[in-house]
């Protein structure tokens, strides 16, 4: 995926207009209180807010870190293991909508295939921006030996990756969500064969 593929994620303002009569006819303040919000719309929905969470979990930690508020063995132990395991459960679940749920999305509603395509891009953009994540994060861990300026550089770098991780991510989950739960609540899990 190229820049201008990562850079369109970052400044789409949501879905185009014509992928949106489904999230008009039920719009995201009504999910709660329709009869479909059940089965793989809930779990949806609380997948990508444990999503969320951890990427604010995240943001905050480097921010302890950059302030002072945690020692740099400290942050070392607890950032690790919440870094590992955001990285590895969003690239799993993108590997999953990818390979099962989208195919089958798009055959139950042939008009929204471009948005799954839209979608399915969004995690190539979001891979790499996983990849450049971990490779930020490395290189920060590294550093917790050495110079406070390396560390403070090596932070910012890794700050900086991921605040434009979580902007992709906040986009494309939105997105996602606009897409997919009015489809869910319109059919129905069962009705597109993923009860």
């Amino acid at each position: 995926m190229s820049e201008a593929t990562n850079s369109l994620l970052l400044e789409r303002g949501g879905l185009p207009e014509d992928l949106r009569w489904l999230a008009e006819k039920y719009p995201r303040e009504n999910w709660q209180k329709h009869a479909n919000i059940h089965g793989i719309a809930t779990m949806w929905l609380q997948r990508h807010d444990m999503f969320r969470e951890l990427g604010s979990l995240l943001t905050n930690g480097i921010g302890d870190y950059r302030e002072g508020r945690l020692t740099a063995p400290d942050f070392a132990r607890w950032f690790a293991p919440r870094l590992n395991h955001f990285l590895g459960h969003l690239d799993g679940h993108h590997n999953v909508e990818d390979h099962h749920y989208f195919p089958v999305f798009a055959k139950a509603e042939a008009r929204l295939k471009r948005g799954f395509e839209i979608l399915d891009a969004d995690h190539h953009t979001i891979h790499e921006g996983l990849e450049r994540n971990a490779e930020a994060a490395n290189a920060f861990m590294k550093t917790l030996q050495e110079s406070e300026d390396r560390q403070r550089f090596a932070a910012d770098v890794y700050a900086d990756e991921n605040s434009r991780l979580i902007a992709m991510l906040a986009r494309h989950l939105a997105d996602e969500e606009d897409l997919i739960i009015p489809l869910i609540l319109d059919r129905g899990d069962r009705a597109l064969g993923v009860d």
